[in-house]
């Protein structure tokens, strides 16, 4: 007697199945259902059915659909700069976990494959302290790096990695023109999320202060969305060519962890390539420097003193040994106050350099920046109301600031 239920349905299957495979046509249950098709003049149709569980209609394109000429520049540049664009995973060892012992911990960065020979430019942040670092590629092969060099006070680490074939190299451009408004493109692995393109334009182009302190010039301000885990990818204009390395987000202060607040910060790609050559011929970063305290001058404070010209930048103090001082340039020997400020006048005015107005410390900044430590350059100042020039080779900060170039 139990066994007539389950007897029972198997028989009304298998009838069904008998029923459907062989005596109704492919096809015949379709007039249970009433459709009808009608096609626009664009191309798309419109299906309209009728059904025991009502109507409905679909809708759809006669093919897929072109791209304009805005989506085909983003994939332009996408498809040119993903390959060089790589995932840096830096590890470090941290104090300490209940037991007292080391404990591991990881950090996520981006970074662009520079040449053939597997030099990665990045930010020094993503890798500092780390005791391994690890290059992802965008063929998702992965690789140990080492640290060729690194720089701090511009936040820009040289790393390279052996082994890998077929590596397509970032276009680096020039960023010495840069204008805003521009539309710029960042690509990187924010959150993790390795090949991240977002869009923006250039909101500025504008000195900036670090997390380390360090100041960078002509840093170049964008709206494009940057997020943790950008740090050290590129920066590229609508061309698909690196314009600078992304390097800072103005944080959210309302919104807890640090995310996107529509302002991010780039490295100009200018300042990145010197960094590169001089890691490149001497294991480390020279900083072209004229060793001397600067004072900004501006039409008012020119006129308040009596300088012979209303801009420039004004030596307060020569540091010893230093290029300025090599050269016989001149400090302040006056002591005066700029609010509360104390400041030496009296000392020489630089109004230019080779041929260039120097009129504000970024003038003077990517004046140095065109140049290397050993080079030497011409300076026209004014000595009281005698305008000269006078021939200073540059000296690398560093040096200086450790006491060795005496």
């Amino acid at each position: 007697m139990k066994l007539r239920p389950v007897l029972l349905v198997l028989l009304i299957l298998c009838g069904f199945y008998f029923l459907t495979t062989h005596w109704l046509p492919s096809g015949a249950l379709a007039g249970l259902m009433h459709r009808t098709t009608t096609t626009a003049p664009d191309g798309t149709t419109t299906s309209n059915g009728n059904g025991a569980l009502g109507n409905f209609s679909l809708t759809e394109a006669h093919a897929a659909p072109e791209f304009d000429a805005e989506e085909l520049q983003n994939i332009a540049v996408y498809k040119k700069a993903l390959p060089s664009v790589v995932n840096i995973t830096s590890t470090a060892v941290v104090c300490c976990d209940f037991f007292l012992q080391p404990v591991p911990q990881q950090g996520q960065g981006s970074g662009f494959v520079i040449d053939n020979q597997g030099h990665i430019l990045t930010n020094d942040h993503v890798i500092d302290n780390a005791q391994a670092v690890e290059v992802t590629l965008s063929n998702k092969k992965k690789f140990k790096a080492t640290v060729v060099g690194a720089d701090r006070i511009h936040d820009l680490a040289l790393l390279q990695i052996h082994g890998a074939s077929d590596l397509q190299p970032a276009t680096l451009a020039d960023s010495t023109h840069l204008l805003v408004g521009q539309r710029v493109y960042a690509i990187g692995n924010p959150f993790g999320f390795s090949g991240t393109m977002t869009r923006g334009m250039i909101s500025a182009i504008r000195s900036v202060i670090l997390p380390s302190g360090n100041r960078i010039e002509d840093a170049i301000q964008t709206d494009a969305s940057v997020n943790p885990g950008n740090s050290g990818g590129p920066l590229l204009n609508s061309h698909g060519d690196v314009i600078g390395i992304t390097t800072m987000i103005a944080s959210n202060p309302n919104g807890g962890a640090d995310q996107s607040a529509g302002i991010g910060f780039a490295i100009p790609v200018s300042t990145a390539k010197a960094v590169v050559e001089d890691i490149m011929r001497y294991g480390h970063a020279l900083r072209p420097s004229l060793d001397i305290v600067p004072l900004p001058i501006g039409p008012d404070e020119a006129q308040q003193i009596g300088l012979a010209a209303n801009y420039g930048i004004l030596i307060e103090r020569v540091l010893p040994g230093g290029a300025a001082a090599r050269a016989g340039l001149r400090g302040g020997n006056q002591l005066a106050y700029k609010g509360n400020e104390q400041v030496m006048l009296g000392g020489d005015l630089i109004v230019g350099i080779d041929g260039q107005a120097i009129t504000t410390p970024q003038d003077l900044s990517n004046a140095l920046n065109a140049h290397h430590a050993g080079d030497t350059v011409t300076l026209t100042i004014y000595r009281g109301q005698q305008r000269m020039n006078v021939k200073v080779t540059l000296s690398d900060a560093k040096q200086v600031a450790n006491g060795q170039d005496a």
